[in-house]
C-alpha cells in the first residue's frame, strides 16, 4: 500500500491538478466511483487506478475490472487518496487516462453543438450531460475554451463525457464552415435575432452555435450562420446561462423529431 506523499507516482498524479501538467504529461484525472464505472462500461483505456482499502472492499468487482483495463493499480492510504484527488471529500478512488485517447470524430449529421470560448467547466460538463441525454450526435469545442478533460468538466457531465462524440477544433471557423458545406444548417444563438428557437426546423441536420458566457459568439462566427435565433426573455432579464440555452434548444429539437 502506498502511504507516502513523496512516492513518485503520488507526486506525478498530484501534479495533474494543474492544467499545464495535464498537457505536459498527456494525462487526465478520473475521480470517483461513478466516473470509473462509466469509463469501464465503454471500455475506456486507463493508465493508473488508485483506491483505498475500504473502497476496494466495497467495490471488489469494479476494482477487478478496472485493474484489467489499466497499466498500474495501487492500493493507497486515505491520506494519499485525499492528496491526489481534486475534490474535498473523495469517495475512495482516482484513476488517470491518456488525453489522446479522447480524440474522436464528430459526425457531420444529426444534431451537433459547437461551443466557442466557453470558459466555465461546470457549464461545459452540464452541456455534455444534456447533449447526451437529448440524443445529440456530438460536440465541437473551440481551442480557447476550458479543457475538455478538466476534472470539473468530467464530474459535471455525470459520466456522459464518455458517451458523447467530442473534439476540440484548432480552427473553429473552418469547422463550422465544413459542417455547413456538408449540408448542416448552422444556427447561431443571438439576443438580437428575430426568430425564436422553436421556429427553426430542427429535424434537419443542424449545428447549434453557442458562445462565451459573457461575450457570446464572435461576430465572425455568427456571420456564418444560416439562421439566428433568440430565447424570449422577460423585461429586465439580460440573458440565460449557456447550459440552459443549450438544453432548451436540444429538447426542442428532440420534441420536433418525436411529435412532428
Amino acid at each position: 500500500m502506498l502511504t507516502s506523499l513523496q512516492n513518485p507516482l503520488v507526486k506525478q498524479i498530484r501534479k495533474l491538478h494543474s492544467t499545464k501538467e495535464r498537457h505536459k504529461q498527456e494525462l487526465f484525472l478520473l475521480e470517483g466511483t461513478h466516473l470509473l464505472e462509466e469509463a469501464c462500461a465503454v471500455n475506456y483505456p486507463l493508465v493508473t487506478v488508485c483506491c483505498t482499502p475500504a473502497w476496494q472492499t466495497a467495490h471488489a468487482a469494479l476494482w477487478e475490472e478496472a485493474c484489467s483495463r489499466c497499466d498500474r493499480a495501487e492500493i493507497v492510504s486515505e491520506e494519499v487518496l485525499e492528496a491526489i484527488a481534486t475534490t474535498v471529500q473523495p469517495d475512495g478512488v482516482v484513476a488517470t487516462a491518456k488525453r489522446s485517447d479522447r480524440l474522436t470524430q464528430v459526425p457531420l449529421t444529426g444534431l451537433v453543438l459547437a461551443l466557442e470560448t466557453v470558459q466555465d467547466p461546470g457549464n461545459l460538463g452540464t452541456i455534455i450531460r444534456t447533449a447526451a441525454a437529448a440524443g445529440a450526435s456530438g460536440l465541437w469545442l473551440s481551442e480557447d475554451s476550458v479543457d475538455l478533460d478538466n476534472p470539473k468538466v468530467l464530474r459535471a457531465s455525470a459520466g456522459q463525457w464518455f458517451r458523447l462524440a467530442m473534439a476540440v477544433s484548432d480552427n473553429f471557423k473552418a469547422t463550422v464552415q465544413a459542417s455547413q458545406q456538408a449540408g448542416m444548417q448552422i444556427v447561431a444563438t443571438l439576443p438580437s435575432a428575430t426568430l425564436t428557437y422553436w421556429e427553426v426546423d430542427w429535424r434537419k441536420p443542424s449545428l447549434i452555435l453557442l458562445g462565451n458566457e459573457g461575450a457570446g459568439l464572435s461576430a465572425e462566427v455568427a456571420a456564418i450562420a444560416d439562421k439566428q435565433v433568440k430565447i424570449p426573455l422577460s423585461p429586465g432579464v439580460e440573458s440565460l446561462n449557456v447550459a440552459i440555452t443549450a438544453a432548451l434548444m436540444l429538447y426542442e429539437a428532440q420534441r420536433q423529431k418525436i411529435y412532428q
